[in-house]
């Protein structure tokens, strides 16, 4: 029970429909078996809904909460709600993170640029805004951002790429500007992972069978040959949230089966 009694948002906790489990999700299940009142928010609040029902199947803590990154005021809404509920925020785990509309640099529009901005990096900015004062009067707190290996690695289209990278930018600043007051800030870097997501979602979009796209993802991982799934990210994100972290802050945590050590690849 490495989480007992801590207070926990778990941002993104919802998921598109698939045949396997997102890290927003596992992560939020993952955290209240290790004893956390886990908040599961999410834009969808039918899937935020879904997902606390399966934690408290489990006779285990969770609620849920709609909010949309990309809209500060609902960001403000539920870390209010939450403070009010419980008296304190001990972990924000903000893994939203999206690509539709992405492209290369010379045809990306600037529509779909702001969009995946606003998702990916200025939700987790507004995330932090939010919760460090509360973390600052409480003398300590952690925050988790999720990140991508695309952040360090060859990534054809340039939104998600530099979002991403952005994000460990974010965490060293956010880590930095914490840390006299005990707030820990880290990031996780996904690599090739099993979720819907990124199996379902894009089989779907370029009207391929699910085997051939898990297939070649599973090529891409240097470890067994296999990618990882959901479970590794929430394993890392549960890790980094308990004491057992205490004296890691500003790190950015890959997840990725080997992935970087190919560099370039």
């Amino acid at each position: 029970m490495l989480l007992q009694g801590k207070i926990a948002i778990v941002f993104g906790a919802g998921q598109t429909p698939g045949t396997t489990i997102g890290n927003g999700r596992a992560t939020a299940i993952q955290m209240a078996r290790e004893g956390a009142i886990v908040w599961c928010v999410d834009r969808d609040l039918a899937s935020a809904t879904e997902t606390a029902h399966m934690i408290t199947d489990e006779r285990l803590s969770a609620f849920a909460s709609a909010a949309d990154v990309t809209q500060e005021a609902t960001l403000q809404d539920v870390i209010a709600a939450c403070l009010q509920a419980h008296g304190r925020i001990d972990i924000v785990h903000n893994n939203v993170g999206v690509a539709t509309g992405d492209a290369p640099i010379e045809s990306i529009e600037s529509d779909a640029f702001d969009r995946i901005y606003a998702a990916n990096l200025r939700g987790m900015a507004m995330t932090c805004k939010h919760v460090l004062p509360i973390m600052r009067r409480q003398q300590g707190g952690v925050v988790i951002n999720v990140s991508s290996a695309a952040a360090l690695n060859i990534h054809e289209n340039i939104a998600y790429k530099t979002t991403k990278a952005a994000v460990l930018a974010l965490t060293q600043n956010a880590a930095i500007s914490g840390a006299a007051d005990g707030i820990r800030v880290n990031c996780i870097l996904p690599g090739v992972i099993e979720t819907p997501m990124a199996v379902d979602a894009v089989a779907s979009r370029l009207g391929k069978p699910i085997e051939e796209i898990a297939a070649a993802r599973h090529a891409r991982v240097p470890l067994r040959g296999r990618m990882g799934t959901a479970w590794d990210i929430a394993n890392a994100a549960v890790f980094l949230a308990s004491d057992r972290a205490g004296f890691i802050t500003g790190v950015c945590l890959p997840v990725d089966g080997g992935q970087l050590a190919f560099v370039g690849r």
